[in-house]
């Protein structure tokens, strides 16, 4: 292995702000209450519902790559109650990783110390073009792999119908989707664990996991897909402290999903 990608790959050591771990058993007790309230009211919750959704589809009598989920899916019949309807998903979306900043702040964390500034444009859009890259091209290789050998479900980014307002639905969802994540599981989640003394790959490990967990109403390969995409933004947000590239690419990446299918769907042949 080259000696450069031997030391990426290497755990970091902590420094900066909040990289000492908390001492007082009382302190200790209220990061790890707080940390398991956050989980189960945002993306712990969702993990279980996912398990759970895995399960229903393990049991049924169709075949996982038979069988369809849809991302963005119509939430009523009214066509501008389903609109109503889909910016509450959104809006709950940013309230979660919103939660996940504001309890940084209120921690003594400035949104500098986690990432979210704009020291470094330049260098956080090439990030940015690269990490998308990086996991949305293998990504899409692995879903279909997954789906051709019977782990996944067909997934449909968007079963929405052709309306006025479908892609800017589809650009909110996917913005909103990529802040919650990555501030709640990224920024917040391992900022807290680093206080709690879990060593980066401890901490790491458990990110990508609960990542790929609440996944796992995709199937098999939506849970490995995202486990890799949880180890290979956590490292990177432990290496460099920039949130914004994982946000921005996280992003990109749906977009590209959601909107993408929607206008490729029923033209191109390899699409499940």
């Amino acid at each position: 292995m080259p000696d450069g990608l031997r030391s990426w790959l290497a755990p970091p050591t902590p420094t900066g702000p909040g990289s000492g771990a908390i001492e007082d058993p009382a302190r200790r007790k209220l990061v790890v209450t707080e940390i398991l309230v956050v989980l189960t009211v945002t993306l712990g919750l969702s993990a279980l519902r996912s398990a759970l959704s895995l399960i229903d589809s393990l049991l049924a009598t169709t075949p996982l790559s038979e069988q369809q989920v849809a991302l963005n899916a119509p939430a009523a019949a009214a066509t501008l109650v389903d609109l109503a309807l889909q910016l509450t998903r959104v809006l709950q979306l940013v309230g979660w990783g919103s939660l996940g900043a504001y309890l940084l702040l209120r921690a003594g964390f400035g949104m500098r110390d986690v990432g979210l500034d704009a020291r470094r444009p330049a260098r956080d859009a090439a990030a940015t073009a690269g990490l998308a890259a990086i996991i949305g091209i293998p990504g899409l290789g692995l879903y279909l792999i997954a789906h051709a050998i019977g782990v996944s479900l067909t997934i449909a980014p968007t079963t929405l119908t052709d309306t006025w307002w479908r892609i800017p639905v589809l650009v909110a969802s996917a913005l909103a989707n990529s802040w919650a994540e990555e501030i709640v599981m990224i920024g917040y989640l391992l900022t807290r664990l680093r206080q709690l003394g879990w060593s980066p790959n401890r901490s790491l490990l458990a990110a990508a996991v609960l990542r790929g967990a609440y996944h796992l109403y995709q199937g098999f390969g939506g849970f490995l897909g995202n486990l890799i995409m949880g180890l290979v933004f956590g490292r990177y947000w432990q290496r460099t402290g920039r949130l914004w590239p994982l946000v921005a690419a996280h992003a990109l990446i749906d977009v590209v999903a959601f909107v993408g299918y929607g206008l490729l769907k029923g033209h191109v042949s390899w699409l499940p």
